[in-house]
C-alpha cells in the first residue's frame, strides 16, 4: 500500500515580547486538526483513533505497513546534573525539533513521556517543555490525556487487590475446596482459562483436564503459598503523597490476623509503566505482564501475576495504553508521547512503541531520556537501547549556565524561592569550578560510543562571555560541538545552529556499545555503572541487599539488566553532593526485581519510591475560570 502524504505546513508563531506565561502562549496558539497532522506524517486515516480534535492514538499496524521501511536517525536528548529547577531539556527537546521540521525542512518526530501529575501538583509543574518550544494542547498533556496511568493504575492494583485476597481465601481453605472454586464446574466441564493453562505449564503439568489432576497437582496448582513478609508488590497512586510510603493494610473485620505492613509507589514507579515503555506489541506485554514477580513463596520460589491468574486481566485494562499517543508543538511538528516512568525511581524513557513508530515515518527522531546523563541516558543505552536494538546515532546534552555555578559552588538552589543574585550576574570563576559537571557528562556518553553535541539554554541573563566560556570547554572536553540555544524565546528559530550540528553529526558513523554484559554478575553490574558512570570508589550493600543478590541469583534473574533508583541531584547517590564528587561509595540499600519489565533495580541511599507534596505545591495556583472553562495556573 503506498501513503500520499501530505506536505507540512508549520504554525507561525505569534511571538510577544516579554515571553507570556507557558500557559497563556499555549491557550493562544493556534492548533492544526490531528487529523492534519497524521495526514502530514504519513498516517493512514484507518490507522488513526481520535481523542477529541488535538488528540489521538496511532494503532501500531502502522509498523506492519512499514516494516521495509528504513529507520530514520536517532537522537536522545539528555542534560547535565540538574538544578531542582530542570534545565529545560525538554524545552531544548521540542525546539530541537521545531528547528529540524519547521524551519529546515526535514521530516521529524518528537518521542517524550507522559507527566505524571506527583509534580504536576508538586514542585516541577508540567513537563510540556516551555516559552515557544511546547507540545500543546498543553493542559491535555499535563492533565490526563488519553487516560494511560489512570489505566497503569488500575491494572497494577488489580494485582495488588489479587495477592492479599489469596492469602486470605488460602488460609481458609483445604486444597481440595481450592481446586473448586479455581476450577468450578460448569454444563461443559471445568473452567480452565489460559492464565491457568499458562501456570500448569509452568509447573510443568500438561494434562488438558483439571479433573485428571492428581491430588498432588491440584495442590501445586491452586495452593501460591505465599510468604507475606515476601510480598513485594506494593500499591500506587499517582500523587505524591508522603503519608502513603508506609501502610499497614487488613484492618478490617473480615480481615482479622491478616494484617501487614506494605505501602505506595507514585504510579509512574509501577513496573507496569516500564513493561508499557518497553514492550514490543500486546503479545509480548501479554508475556511481561505476566512475568512480573509479585513475592515469593514459603519455599522460596518466585510467585507471578500469571500465577495469580490476573495477567490476562491487567492486559485488557492496557491494552488501549500500549498505542502511542499523537500530539503536536507550536510550529506544527508531530510529537509521540507515550510512557512516563520516572528516570530517578524507573528507568525514564518514552516507549520503545512510540520510537519505532517514529524512526519508519521521519528522518529525525528526537526522544527525550529523564535528568542527567547519569540517570535517564544511561538506562536508555543500558535497557531501552538493549531491549529495543534500536542503535543511537547521536546525544543532545542540555547545559545551562545557572546549573554550572550551582555546581561550582554556588548557593542552594530552591525552587519557589528567588535564585541568588551569582545566577544572574556575570562570574566566570564560579562557572569555571563547576564546567567539571558538565564535561564528566560528556564523558559518560562517549564511554557508550556516541558523538554528544552541547546545547547550551541560554537565558537573558547569561553574558556572552559566560557562554563562550561553557561553549570553548565542551568543544575541549570531546564534544562534536556546541551551541548557544534561545528557542525558549523564538521557538525552532532560536535552535536553529542546534538543528543544523545534529545533522552533521548524524552523518558520521556511530560506534555505538554497552557499559556492560548482561551476563556478568549482579555485583560486578552494579560497580561499573557505580564506578564508569558515576565515579564512585566502590559500593557497599546492605544486609537485606545481599540477600536480595543471593536471592535473585538463584532465581535465574541474575542476567537482567540493572536500573538504578537514586537521586538525580548528584553524580552521587547524595543531593548535597555537587560538582563532580569523588571519595565516596555507593550505599545499595535494597535491590528489587521488575521480571516483566526486565531489569533489576537497587534502591542507592534513601531514594524514595514515592515524592512527598512541599509545603506550597504547585496545585495552589491550578484552577478553572467559572465564565470560561479555561485552565489556569499550571506553569
Amino acid at each position: 500500500m503506498t501513503t500520499v502524504t501530505r506536505p507540512f505546513t508549520p504554525t507561525a508563531l505569534q511571538r510577544r515580547t516579554p515571553v507570556p506565561s507557558d500557559l497563556d502562549i499555549a491557550q493562544a496558539a493556534a492548533l492544526k486538526p490531528i487529523s492534519l497532522v497524521a495526514a502530514e506524517l504519513g498516517l493512514l486515516e484507518e490507522e488513526i483513533e481520535y481523542y477529541g480534535p488535538t488528540k489521538a492514538k496511532v494503532r501500531l499496524e502502522v509498523l506492519d505497513r512499514l516494516r521495509t521501511r528504513p529507520n530514520g536517525k536517532y537522537i536522545d536528548v539528555t542534560a547535565i546534573t540538574p538544578t531542582p529547577l530542570g534545565e529545560g531539556k525538554t524545552t531544548l527537546t521540542v525546539g530541537l525539533s521545531q528547528a529540524l521540521g519547521a524551519h529546515l525542512g526535514q521530516r521529524v518526530v518528537t518521542c517524550i513521556r507522559q507527566p505524571s501529575q506527583g509534580p504536576t501538583f508538586g514542585i516541577k509543574g508540567g513537563a510540556a517543555g516551555g516559552g515557544y518550544s511546547q507540545v500543546i494542547p498543553m493542559e491535555d498533556f499535563n492533565l490526563h490525556l488519553t487516560g494511560d496511568i489512570h489505566a497503569i493504575t488500575a491494572a497494577h492494583n488489580l494485582c495488588a487487590a489479587a495477592i492479599d485476597a489469596r492469602v486470605l481465601h488460602e488460609a481458609g481453605a483445604s486444597d481440595e475446596q481450592l481446586f473448586e472454586r479455581i476450577f468450578p464446574k460448569g454444563k461443559s466441564g471445568r473452567k480452565f482459562p489460559r492464565s491457568l493453562q499458562l501456570r500448569c505449564a509452568r509447573l510443568g503439568i500438561t494434562k488438558g483436564n483439571p479433573d485428571d489432576f492428581t491430588p498432588e497437582e491440584r495442590r501445586r496448582v491452586c495452593r501460591l503459598d505465599l510468604d507475606p513478609a515476601a510480598i513485594t508488590w506494593r500499591r500506587i497512586l499517582d500523587t505524591s503523597d508522603r503519608f502513603l510510603r508506609g501502610v499497614t493494610v487488613g484492618r478490617g473485620e473480615e480481615e482479622r490476623g491478616f494484617a501487614r505492613e506494605t505501602g505506595f509507589d507514585i504510579a509512574v514507579a509501577s513496573e507496569i509503566m516500564a513493561v508499557l515503555a518497553l514492550t514490543t506489541g500486546l503479545q509480548d506485554m501479554r508475556r511481561r505482564l505476566g512475568d512480573m514477580v509479585v513475592g515469593l513463596d514459603r519455599q522460596g520460589h518466585a510467585v507471578t501475576a500469571e500465577d495469580l491468574g490476573v495477567a490476562g486481566a491487567m492486559t485488557v485494562l492496557m491494552k488501549d495504553a500500549l498505542k502511542p499517543n499523537l500530539m503536536q508543538t507550536l510550529e506544527g511538528t508531530p510529537v509521540f508521547v507515550h510512557a512516563g516512568p520516572f528516570a530517578n525511581i524507573a528507568h525514564g524513557n518514552s516507549s520503545i512503541l512510540a520510537d519505532q513508530v517514529a524512526l519508519k515515518l521521519a528522518d529525525y527522531v528526537i526522544t527525550e531520556s529523564g535528568f542527567g546523563a547519569d540517570m535517564g541516558m544511561e538506562k536508555f543505552f543500558d535497557i531501552k537501547c538493549r531491549v529495543s536494538g534500536l542503535v543511537p546515532d547521536a546525544v543532545v546534552l542540555v547545559a545551562t549556565v545557572r546549573a554550572l555555578k550551582m555546581h561550582g559552588g554556588g548557593p542552594k538552589v530552591v525552587a519557589g524561592k528567588p535564585l541568588d543574585p551569582v545566577y544572574v550576574e556575570e562570574n566566570l570563576d564560579l562557572l569555571r569550578a563547576g564546567l567539571p559537571n558538565l564535561l564528566h557528562h560528556i564523558r559518560i556518553a562517549r564511554k557508550f560510543g556516541v558523538p554528544v553535541v552541547v546545547a547550551v539554554n541560554g537565558f537573558a541573563t547569561d553574558s556572552p562571555a559566560e557562554l563562550d566560556l561553557v561553549r570553548r570547554a565542551s568543544l575541549e572536553s570531546g564534544a562534536e560541538d556546541a551551541v548557544v540555544c534561545h528557542n525558549w524565546a523564538l521557538g525552532g528559530e532560536g535552535a536553529l545552529d542546534l538543528g543544523r550540528a545534529v545533522m552533521r553529526v548524524c552523518e558520521r558513523p556511530s560506534d555505538f556499545r554497552f557499559l556492560y554484559g548482561v551476563d556478568e554478575p549482579i555485583k560486578q553490574k552494579i560497580e561499573t555503572i557505580a564506578r564508569e558512570v558515576y565515579g564512585a570508589d566502590g559500593v557497599d550493600y546492605t544486609p537485606e541487599a545481599e540477600a536480595k543478590i543471593e536471592a535473585y541469583t538463584r532465581l535465574g534473574y541474575d542476567r537482567l539488566p540493572i536500573c538504578m533508583a537514586k537521586t538525580h541531584l548528584s553524580l552521587s547517590h547524595d543531593p548535597a553532593l555537587k560538582g563532580v564528587p569523588t571519595g565516596f561509595r555507593i550505599p545499595v540499600r535494597d535491590i528489587r526485581v521488575s521480571a516483566g519489565a526486565g531489569f533489576l533495580y537497587p534502591l542507592l541511599g534513601n531514594m524514595a519510591t514515592m515524592p512527598g507534596l512541599p509545603t506550597r505545591p504547585g496545585f495552589y495556583d491550578v484552577d478553572i475560570d467559572p465564565e470560561t472553562g479555561r485552565v489556569v495556573g499550571l506553569f
